[in-house]
């Protein structure tokens, strides 16, 4: 039985510092992914060449798409995200961080400036592949993001802004509709429309 029991606990040994191992390389994958979006966004600022990154983090290799959303003491400057991408997600990181920070049209005449840099927070949202649905409520409420198309129209809005806003439903739908894709507010009522949903690993530095 000592015999046993020994064998056993040394299982449970091995088996937790396995677990710890993977958690630890996530948490770096992490690190190095906030690290990256926050040096290209200071050299975008900066108005310097963009950093030639190089990670050969497992973790950080996939192609999935991801948002980069830059607030200043909770108010937003800048949020820009590709749904898909042919490039390692660490360099696709880079690039959506240089256009967050330099190309969201609502910011064309208040752009993020090199001041600006000790203050903002950089939020990362790895999405998951994109789901489409045909009942419009088929989502949870801040589990889910909503992507809306139309002929050349589209738009979208991550799951946090149904926590942020406190939207229902119908107010999300009809908000990404029209704030978003430039469509009526109620197109989601129609089957011209098309919806998908996703999911997002969200990443936020400690500033």
């Amino acid at each position: 039985m000592p015999a046993v029991f020994a064998q056993n606990v040394l299982k449970l040994l091995i088996k937790q510092i396995f677990l710890y191992r993977s958690i630890l390389l996530e948490e770096t994958a992490k690190k190095i992914l906030l690290e990256i979006a926050r040096k290209s966004v200071a050299s975008a600022v900066k108005k310097e060449p963009a950093p030639d990154f190089s990670y050969d983090h497992p973790d950080i290799q996939a192609k999935q798409g991801v948002f980069v959303t830059i607030k200043n003491r909770g108010k937003l400057r800048g949020c820009i995200g590709r749904f898909v991408s042919d490039i390692p997600l660490y360099k696709l990181v880079s690039e959506v961080a240089i256009s967050s920070a330099t190309e969201d049209s609502r910011f064309f005449d208040n752009p993020v400036t090199s001041s600006e840099l000790d203050q903002i927070n950089i939020e990362l949202s790895i999405l998951s592949p994109l789901k489409r649905i045909t009942d419009p409520f088929d989502f949870e409420l801040g589990k889910h993001g909503m992507y809306v198309k139309k002929g050349f129209q589209s738009g979208c809005f991550l799951p946090q802004v149904a926590t942020e806003t406190g939207w229902s439903k119908e107010e999300f739908l009809s908000h990404c509709c029209s704030g978003k894709a430039g469509l009526p507010k109620e197109a989601w009522k129609h089957r011209d429309i098309e919806m998908y949903t996703f999911t997002v690993e969200i990443i936020k530095d400690d500033r």
